[in-house]
């Protein structure tokens, strides 16, 4: 989005995916400046590793250094200064360790983390030694963290049946440093999708009838990237939340298949009137 001060100049708003290359074009990076670009907000990007991988399956994955991962933080920081921040999969410790580093360097604002371990495809993406460096390197950095039901599982180490356990993730998430916690609930049952959302004092729920899909790759990275681009406008964080979500189910709807495996979100759905 493209703001004018009261001196005439152009300002950009700026948010920073810090996440993977999907070369398929349906998760990581590209969805998440796909989102930026359909909220109005320019999309900068700091890549932690690449990976071979199409609509079926993840054939491979590349990691960059984590001194040419730090070079990329300073050069998006010192001169686009970004309004918000979000973060997908960073596939190991060293390079979580690195990225908080940076954000601790920058004094990184409106830090959103989607905290990818598994493919929708079922390939690992994050390092098993990497969940300890999450918790606690990372974790305490973050404005708000968006984890699905088995990713709050692993985080909080709690086993989620039912709400009860849901709200006692949430909150043990949030003592590990987060600032706030949304549990999403796709992964659950049910005619209703139920995400959690814990303030660190009160909850809140944001319940709507599920979208019978199979255009669901790329959905974590798009909703949480939806939630980083309001808070770069400016949007208090449930309402944030609240967009985001809606952002993503117009998404949902209107589904896109350009392989043979799962498809996407349609990231202009609702942007094209």
């Amino acid at each position: 989005m493209v703001k004018t001060s009261a001196k005439g100049r152009r300002r950009i708003v700026c948010a920073v995916s810090i996440a993977t290359s999907d070369s398929g074009g349906g998760a990581g990076i590209q969805a998440d400046l796909l989102t930026f670009a359909a909220h109005g907000v320019y999309g900068a990007t700091v890549l932690a590793a690449g990976t071979a991988q199409n609509t079926v399956r993840v054939s491979g994955i590349e990691p960059f250094s984590t001194r040419f991962l730090s070079r990329q933080i300073d050069a998006v920081f010192s001169d686009l200064h970004p309004e918000a921040v979000k973060i997908g999969m960073l596939y190991d410790a060293p390079r979580i360790r690195a990225v908080a580093d940076g954000l601790r360097r920058h004094r990184a604002k409106n830090v959103v983390l989607d905290p990818v371990m598994v493919s929708k495809t079922g390939a690992r993406l994050l390092a098993r030694s990497g969940l300890a460096s999450l918790r606690t390197k990372l974790l305490p950095l973050c404005d708000l963290v968006t984890p699905n039901l088995p990713e709050a599982e692993a985080l909080s180490g709690v086993r989620i049946r039912r709400d009860a356990d849901r709200r006692l993730a949430a909150g043990v998430i949030a003592d590990q440093g987060a600032r706030a916690v949304l549990i999403k609930g796709g992964h659950g049952r049910g005619a209703d999708v139920t995400d959690l959302l814990f303030d660190g004092r009160f909850f809140t729920e944001f319940r709507a009838p599920r979208i019978r899909t199979r255009a669901t790759h790329g959905t974590g990275c798009t909703l949480s990237s939806a939630i980083a681009a309001n808070l770069a406008l400016g949007i208090a964080l449930e309402d944030a939340i609240l967009r985001g979500i809606r952002y993503l189910r117009d998404g949902l709807k209107k589904g896109l298949f350009p392989g043979s495996g799962f498809g996407v979100p349609d990231h202009f759905a609702g942007r094209t009137k």
